[in-house]
């Protein structure tokens, strides 16, 4: 067990023996700290939260009241191999919250990127891979295997199926499911969840520039309406395209998915 002598360690706290606490962490009553976890300088644990498994996390990230960060995964096939859950810097697992270590078969690791907001009651499954700055509101539940890319934003009461990838910049409406996969800087909403046009405030509040916003709402318009499948005008619009962000939205539609995709509404 390593604990640097600038952490705090409430007295009613446990750390199992092999943990490593980093410089100026903060260890609150009743909290639990499992053998094979690390925490960054400056993290805090808070009050009854449980951090276990083979589990890292960020600097200045804080795990609030009974949060659960490390158990394993809710999965059948799991037999007990030895997998991680790794959690970046500046991150925020409020209230209630779980998250999962990964299965072999998943790769083997689940991964929360920097500056992420888990709120309350929220649940990130195995092998999920979740990108930066990415906000689940409260009681968000993201199956295995699922992929969220940068700033990614799902609302309350939301789920997502199993290997579904939400590309960057995406926004998911409140109480919706959500089972193919969304492109990036997409709008879902409704309760089966629909691909409504783009995240056209969240783009707006990144300060991307007009012109690039611009192209986006055509390379929309172009999947919705365009000549042949969904597919056809993916690979039409990639070779038409100069557009960093456009090419960006096509190479997520043209790459590997084990899902299919969300297509714009009245799309053929």
């Amino acid at each position: 067990m390593t604990i640097d002598p600038t952490a705090t360690i409430h007295p009613t706290a446990v750390v199992e023996p092999g943990a490593s606490i980093g410089a100026g962490c903060n260890i609150g009553p009743f909290a639990l700290i499992g053998p094979e976890v690390t925490l960054g300088a400056r993290v805090t644990v808070k009050s009854h939260a449980v951090v276990t498994g083979w589990t890292d996390i960020g600097d200045d990230s804080t795990i609030f009241p009974f949060a659960t960060v490390g158990e394993v995964p809710q999965d059948l096939k799991f037999a007990g191999e030895r997998t991680r859950l790794v959690i970046g810097q500046r991150c925020r697992i409020r209230e209630g919250a779980t998250l999962n270590t990964g299965t072999e078969g998943g790769g083997g690791i689940t991964r929360v990127g920097d500056d992420c907001l888990i709120m309350t009651g929220a649940h990130v499954g195995h092998d999920a891979q979740i990108g930066n700055r990415v906000i689940l509101v409260n009681h968000v539940a993201i199956a295995g295997h699922c992929q969220l890319g940068d700033d990614v934003i799902v609302g309350g009461l939301s789920g997502v199926h199993q290997w579904v990838r939400i590309g960057q910049g995406a926004i998911i409406g409140a109480i919706t499911m959500v089972t193919n996969d969304v492109i990036p800087y997409g709008l879902v909403q409704a309760p089966r969840g629909e691909l409504d046009g783009l995240n056209l405030v969240g783009l707006k509040r990144r300060g991307i520039e007009r012109a690039d916003i611009t192209a986006l709402r055509a390379a929309y318009q172009m999947l919705a309406q365009g000549e042949g499948s969904f597919l056809d005008r993916a690979r039409r619009l990639a070779e038409e395209t100069d557009s960093a962000h456009v090419r960006e939205m096509t190479d997520f539609i043209l790459s590997a998915s084990d899902r299919s995709f969300l297509t714009p509404k009245g799309a053929k």
